[in-house]
């Protein structure tokens, strides 16, 4: 269901420009929908053989992911405020998303591995949010310098 999930979620945003059908409303619900598998795949594991080290490992996680989530999204909105976004870019998404260390592919591969490995959880979680957090550092070096 996770790869469905993925393979779904990479055409959607294509198909709607294909049938011209893209829309702010169906940009925001794919940032919705994307946001809430990344919180509850992983709860969903953990909670399929919970220990307190894997909760702690994933209260990590999720709080660093809520932190980068709220970096790139506010870096998006000055963005668009400032003309330098998606619209005036030509991107073929409804905002820009500042690049960062952790993109779609190693989300897409961590999870996958999260489902593969599930006794090595706590260890995978916790590498993956030290990548975030070095993303987030990325991304606030980044706007020190352009904003």
């Amino acid at each position: 269901m996770w790869l469905l999930n993925r393979i779904l979620d990479a055409f959607d945003g294509t198909l709607a420009r294909t049938n011209q059908k893209q829309s702010d409303f169906g940009g925001y619900l794919d940032i919705l929908f994307d946001f809430t598998i990344y919180a509850v795949f992983p709860l969903a594991l953990v909670l399929s053989q919970p220990t307190l080290n894997r909760y702690l490992a994933l209260s990590f996680l999720l709080i660093v992911l809520y932190i980068n989530y709220a970096s790139w999204m506010y870096l998006a909105a000055l963005l668009e405020n400032k003309a330098l976004g998606a619209k005036n870019s030509g991107e073929l998404t409804s905002v820009t998303m500042p690049a960062g260390f952790i993109g779609g592919t190693e989300t897409i591969i961590f999870y996958c591995l999260f489902m593969l490995l599930p006794q090595y959880l706590t260890v995978l979680f916790s590498i993956m949010g030290i990548l975030v957090v070095i993303m987030i550092m990325q991304r606030l070096i980044w706007a020190t310098r352009n904003l």
